[in-house]
């Protein structure tokens, strides 16, 4: 059921975030169980709902990586009947909906920031699908660690998002919401990155 909170407004962590997720993902993955690739997929829960105790927008962020990165005629078949429909932009530049902007140390093909977003209105949930190589993929998932692992990292990110939230409560589109976190992303880049591969190591 869809959340009524106000949409520009940050609320609380809510637990039900997570077990929406899994349902959610659940049923994308049994969606795309004939696409090619579908065998080394992997499915996410990602951003503010995937990290406890975080303040979020009550939009869940899924993601789904996959290679090859699906045409949009064979996905949109799929996962309309659960109730995910394409996005397209507020604006001819909103960040990362059809391209992710290319950041990290991580070398890269230009064409694996290509992406695919999708929006669950009823569900609350955005789809974001990436190749499995993307690294964008990669970064959101060792972002979402680093703010479960770290309490300062999580504090310094949740003042962030209350700033700007703060700021674009009655703005038609969230775009300038996404720009200002990806300063922030900017910034801590570097300690997310060397904090996974201290743990990796």
């Amino acid at each position: 059921m869809a959340d009524q909170t106000n949409p520009a407004e940050l609320v609380e962590y809510r637990g039900e975030w997570a077990r929406r997720a899994t349902q959610l993902l659940d049923e994308v993955a049994t969606a795309i169980v004939d696409l090619p690739g579908q065998d080394g997929a992997k499915l996410d829960h990602i951003g503010s709902t995937a990290v406890p105790g975080l303040a979020a927008k009550p939009f869940v962020d899924l993601q789904l990586r996959i290679s090859p990165l699906p045409a949009e005629h064979d996905l949109v078949p799929l996962l309309e009947p659960l109730g995910f429909i394409r996005a397209r932009g507020s604006r001819p530049d909103s960040p990362g909906v059809d391209r992710d902007l290319p950041r990290g140390a991580l070398p890269a093909d230009p064409q694996v920031w290509h992406k695919l977003l999708f929006w669950n209105e009823e569900a609350q949930a955005i789809l974001h699908v990436r190749r499995v190589d993307s690294p964008w993929g990669l970064y959101t998932v060792w972002f979402r660690d680093w703010l479960r692992a770290d309490p300062e990292a999580r504090s310094r990110y949740a003042a962030v998002k209350r700033t700007l939230s703060a700021e674009q409560i009655g703005k038609a589109d969230y775009d300038d919401y996404t720009q200002g976190k990806t300063q922030f992303f900017d910034e801590v880049q570097a300690e997310f990155e060397a904090w996974a591969a201290r743990k990796a190591g």
